[in-house]
């Protein structure tokens, strides 16, 4: 069987910089067909059922790919985004992603994750899905991501918060009327109006 699934895991690794056991199962093919794949170093295990395919180039975004692989329904927030978005001076060792309340809590693997529970109109609005290395990602909007990080300002600092909230206006990544949107959507209008007053 593992030769016979050579020809068709070939266009799966050349095409995708990162795959799944899942992939495999849409082709029909076992999990076993990994096996020489993995011997022959043409891909690397990132965590259970993820594994990363040698030989793509990949962009600066790349672990909030292997994020998004890891968790699809994850939405990469906070630091992560402020740093997609580039309204930080920051460099996160892990991938903040928001989840569902409800859902259950990923299990450890690479990247490492900060993982928030977000539920409500705080989980579903403000979320932009961008390509990155092939991947769909999900990630908080620009104005998302600021109100988030007041929200969260004690998980991340206010100095943060300003920071990208004055990076984010002078580098018209958001309207006043979008901040605002998302300011009651995360509930945080009052901690963030003296900030937004003194942009104006």
């Amino acid at each position: 069987m593992a030769n016979l699934s050579v020809p068709k895991l070939r266009p799966l690794l050349r095409r995708n910089s990162v795959i799944r056991t899942r992939d495999l199962a849409q082709l029909g093919l076992p999990r076993t067909a990994l096996e020489a794949p993995l011997a022959d170093g043409k891909i690397s295990r990132i965590s259970r059922g993820v594994y990363a395919v040698s030989g793509h180039a990949v962009s600066e975004h790349h672990s909030l790919a292997q994020a998004a692989v890891r968790i699809p329904s994850g939405i990469v927030c906070l630091l992560s985004a402020l740093v997609f978005h580039e309204l930080t001076t920051q460099s996160p060792h892990e991938v903040w992603l928001a989840i569902d309340r409800k859902a259950r809590r990923p299990a450890g693997g690479f990247p490492p994750l900060r993982v928030l529970r977000f539920g409500g109109d705080a989980l579903a609005k403000g979320i932009e899905l961008h390509q990155i290395d092939g991947i769909p990602v999900r990630i908080t909007t620009a104005a998302k991501t600021v109100a988030d990080c007041f929200k969260y300002r004690n998980k991340i600092g206010t100095p943060v918060a300003i920071e990208a909230l004055r990076d984010g206006w002078t580098r018209k990544k958001f309207t006043m009327d979008e901040l605002w949107d998302m300011a009651r959507v995360c509930r945080v209008q009052n901690v963030i109006k003296p900030y937004v007053e003194s942009l104006t």
